[in-house]
């Protein structure tokens, strides 16, 4: 079943998480901002002084797909513009732009629709 899914990744429609806040710094590259949550991690805010939020900064490539998710565009197509932004820099460009939506998927930061 697992190797289904592979098969059409190129065809998911990827769309950022509703929970996740972000803002674009001065070099273009973007910071997620994720809320800890969970009775451990009141816990160690508490008392260990953890922060409410971690931020997630995202490499150049990853802070150029981020505003284009949204929820209309294919996996496909957010690789063709990767591509025509970066050129050959970003080859080989479907395994690592799979790569890079199952990692965003397995953090909760993207779901596919």
């Amino acid at each position: 079943m697992r190797k289904k899914k592979q098969g059409n990744y190129l065809d998911l429609i990827p769309k950022r998480s509703p929970e996740i806040a972000f803002c674009e710094g001065e070099d273009g590259i973007v910071v997620l901002q994720v809320e800890n949550k969970g009775v451990f991690n009141r816990v160690a805010q508490r008392w260990f002084k953890r922060p409410k939020y971690t931020q997630v900064h995202l490499d150049r490539y990853g802070s150029f797909l981020w505003p284009l998710m949204d929820g209309e565009k294919t996996v496909m197509e957010l690789a063709k513009l990767q591509k025509e932004e970066f050129g050959d820099e970003v080859e080989p460009l479907y395994p690592r732009i799979v790569k890079y939506f199952q990692i965003m998927e397995s953090y909760h930061f993207v779901m596919f629709e």
